[in-house]
């Protein structure tokens, strides 16, 4: 390859094994050997993933003013707490073996269990997928609006799906037309957001129709008309004022605990009485999503996403409830409950399927498993039970990333100790899925 020493790199950590990249060669000339097989969305770039110390990087070849742009923007959007890419590197001044210039990259890290929209289904896109899609996506662009984030190039390509307990979690791969306005979005820079993903959803989900790749009943027009509800909805509850008469004082408490079910911490509210002194008038300034997701990690230590924390709240109020917690210490019942019920089930995973889901996910799934196998059978299966069955007729017969399991929740209470080992055959539930 090309001197090393030659290379302009532009990254917070150097990982010394990029120098070992054949950064000589174009892009869409790299040997197999360098290359990671991983599904791709749409992309105006050349993109490709390659392997590196152990994991994988996604490489941009662009102008070098664009990657290091798009480096800065996301290295910004990461310190906002917004989900995105992580940004490895950029890196200039390639040439080939002939000395003649080569496009400058950018080198982020691939997001571990995320798909693109294209990948996230085997056969075709059911209309409930998509509206989980779509509603993923809202979110996201709410949440970049408040911090005064103007994507410019909103779609679904450009965002990566991890799965988040039944639902989607989107992260933002593409930061190479965005820019933050430090007074943050005027209402046309916002409806105009909206409008091109209204767009660009609909051009999308027509694409995979003509291509066979949808289910009967999934319309994209009325698709993508479903961020622009969404997002006017999840913006007004975030920011918008609300008037009652002030013997209602309990509903500021009310408007509080709806903005914690959506993820949301408030900093401060806005109250106000009209002259009368007989209404207040409330507004939340709120932060960034992720309150279940920090009390979460807050407690356990166990990094998830904001629905998959939410779950196993639920369940470790479950496992505090059933075994008379209550008036223990929280803290202290949050690691009784991962030392009883959490890392025995991630423990039970074979080696050769932890790379199917996250252990959050996993989680999540089992709960689901075990809620179904009770139901069917009439009565309250086991911890250990549900963790085989759901491994052998669930886990071990699924591809890497493929499908969803989405049918009705339930609560892990036993722990793992109290739990008899049975076998269970559940031979009903892959047609269920």
């Amino acid at each position: 390859m090309a001197n090393p020493g030659s290379l302009n790199i532009t990254a917070a950590m150097v990982d010394p094994a990029l120098l070992d990249l054949p950064w000589d060669l174009p892009l869409e000339a790299w040997p197999d050997k360098n290359i990671a097989a991983l599904p791709k969305g749409i992309s105006r770039h050349l993109v490709r993933f390659a392997n590196l110390s152990g994991y994988v990087i996604a490489v941009k070849e662009t102008s070098e003013d664009l990657a290091r742009r798009e480096y800065d923007m996301l290295r910004t959007l990461q310190r906002l707490e917004i989900p995105c890419v992580d940004p490895v590197a950029v890196i200039s001044n390639r040439t080939d073996e002939n000395g003649q210039p080569l496009d400058a990259v950018l080198v982020t890290r691939h997001l571990k269990f995320s798909l693109p929209y294209r990948a996230l289904f085997s056969q075709a896109l059911r209309p409930d997928t998509a509206t989980r899609l779509v509603d993923a996506l809202a979110l996201l662009l709410v949440r970049l609006h408040i911090i005064g984030f103007f994507w410019g190039d909103v779609s679904l390509s450009n965002t990566l799906f991890r799965r988040d307990a039944g639902s989607f979690a989107a992260y933002l791969v593409d930061a190479e037309t965005g820019k933050l306005y430090q007074g943050g979005l005027s209402n046309g820079q916002r409806e105009n957001d909206l409008e091109v993903a209204r767009v660009n959803i609909a051009g999308e989900l027509m694409d995979l129709e003509a291509g066979g790749r949808t289910e009967e009943g999934v319309d994209p027009v009325e698709v993508s008309e479903r961020i622009v509800g969404v997002y006017r909805k999840l913006w007004k509850e975030l920011t918008g004022w609300e008037v009652f008469p002030r013997g209602e004082r309990w509903r500021i408490n009310q408007r509080v605990d709806r903005l914690n079910e959506l993820g949301f911490d408030i900093e401060e509210l806005a109250i106000k009485t009209d002259e009368t002194g007989t209404n207040v008038r409330i507004q939340p300034k709120v932060v960034d999503a992720g309150h279940h997701s920090r009390r979460l990690l807050r407690l356990t230590g166990i990094d998830a996403q904001e629905n998959q924390a939410r779950r196993l709240l639920n369940d470790l109020d479950s496992y505090r409830a059933t075994f008379g917690r209550d008036d223990q210490d929280e803290e202290a019942a949050a690691h009784e409950w991962v030392a009883q019920v959490f890392e025995p089930v991630v423990r039970a995973i074979p080696k050769d399927l932890k790379g199917k889901l996250e252990p959050a996910e996993v989680f999540h799934q089992l709960l689901e498993h075990r809620w179904f196998m009770s139901q069917k059978q009439s009565r309250d299966v086991p911890l250990a039970e549900a963790v085989a069955a759901y491994i052998d007729d669930i886990l071990r017969h699924r591809r890497d990333e493929a499908t969803m399991i989405n049918p009705p929740t339930g609560v892990l209470t036993l722990p793992m100790a109290e739990a008899a080992e049975e076998e269970d055959a559940d031979d009903d539930w892959r047609s269920k899925v």
